[in-house]
């Protein structure tokens, strides 16, 4: 065989090596890459507002499960993180205020406790138009938001103020009452002083109780001092605010539950917020609903045991009683219905429909307050 010439033998060993120092170059070119920092993220600053302590249900919740849930989804994209500033108990918007302090960027996302704030979001109201329905949070607060996606005036109403609105909370699953001397009959309710928020004053109406406005936060000084002879709460709320100290006796009615909370964003700040991020926030907005119905569900029974190991007494509402006080009172809800209609808003297909969505749920409807 013939043997190759040197000639040839030298540019054989050339191109090995031309082919060697490219491949080192690649190796090292990809380690240089490896080694260099990944692309920072971008930063937004967001401050988040309420008017109520930590302890509440919802706030620790926005604190401990909203919040990490937003940065945990923006960190699998990397491409955003947020810095967060958090003020609760009042800091920037007492408990009233803090529509107000959203609508003029005071905060960038809260908690409005709608209650407060009827005249302004007027169709937020259905649940507590109609008690004795449902003791299901998160069917509550499912039912809102699916009106508040099918009929526009829901969010419209919101824009009105400079809100986007996110998601509804519904924080527990009945409304009770809490008083400082026994009451089991409906003759106790007489001339007694109730302490209330929003439109739930008026299922006191019928049976000669006074409904005194106010929030939870202010009822055990009211009656501490004597403001007030009861207040309408819910279990785990008159736990953590330790009722038992005050208000010993409850009353174990079973009222139902509401939508008192909705989580919005002032709509200018929302605006400049990157498609992605604003993805981000909606998705965990209804994660955060979702888990806070579960817990205000979950936490329910645990409160009455607290209750009674913080020295209060229960006295459960029979069945006859129940429908009784809900017939007495009047209908609340044909009557909100009908106050919407004169503003041109749809009150009645709106009740209609949060009640056909009841009864296809098979609730204990106590009274079908579309229909009588």
């Amino acid at each position: 065989m013939e043997q190759p010439s040197w000639g040839a033998h030298i540019m054989t060993i050339i191109r090995t090596s031309r082919m060697r120092s490219a491949l080192t170059g690649l190796t090292l070119a990809s380690a240089a890459l490896l080694t260099q920092p990944a692309v920072a993220a971008e930063t937004i600053k967001l401050t988040a507002v309420d008017g109520y302590p930590p302890k509440t249900l919802w706030v620790k919740e926005f604190i401990n499960f909203f919040i990490p849930e937003i940065d945990k989804r923006l960190a699998a994209k990397g491409n955003y993180k947020i810095k967060w500033n958090q003020a609760w108990s009042g800091q920037i918007a007492k408990k009233k205020k803090v529509l107000q302090g959203l609508q003029t960027g005071l905060g960038d996302i809260g908690v409005v406790t709608t209650v407060f704030h009827a005249d302004k979001v007027p169709l937020q109201m259905v649940a507590y138009a109609t008690p004795f329905v449902t003791s299901d949070p998160g069917l509550v607060a499912r039912t809102v938001d699916k009106l508040a996606d099918s009929v526009p005036e829901f969010k419209a109403a919101w824009k009105k103020y400079n809100q986007v609105y996110l998601t509804n909370l519904a924080v527990f699953d009945n409304y009770q009452i809490f008083s400082r001397e026994p009451i089991t009959t409906f003759a106790d309710f007489n001339g007694k002083k109730i302490n209330g928020a929003g439109l739930n004053l008026r299922y006191l109406q019928g049976f000669g109780a006074v409904g005194v406005g106010g929030s939870s936060v202010k009822y055990y000084n009211n009656f501490k001092t004597g403001l007030v002879d009861g207040a309408m709460l819910w279990a785990e709320g008159a736990v953590v605010f330790k009722f038992p100290e005050v208000a010993p006796y409850m009353l174990r009615a079973d009222i139902g539950s509401a939508n008192s909370k909705a989580i919005t964003m002032n709509a200018d700040r929302w605006n400049k917020l990157p498609d992605e991020v604003k993805g981000v926030i909606k998705a965990s907005a209804i994660a955060y609903r979702d888990h806070v119905s579960k817990l205000a569900a979950s936490k329910s029974a645990k409160a009455y045991e607290d209750f009674v190991k913080m020295g209060g007494k229960i006295h459960k509402m029979s069945a006859a009683e129940r429908a009784k006080w809900a017939n007495t009172m009047p209908n609340v809800a044909k009557d909100w219905a009908a106050s919407l209609e004169k503003k041109g808003l749809p009150g009645n297909a709106i009740l209609s429909s949060y009640m056909d969505t009841m009864r296809a749920a098979n609730q204990p409807i106590v009274r079908q307050w579309d229909k009588e």
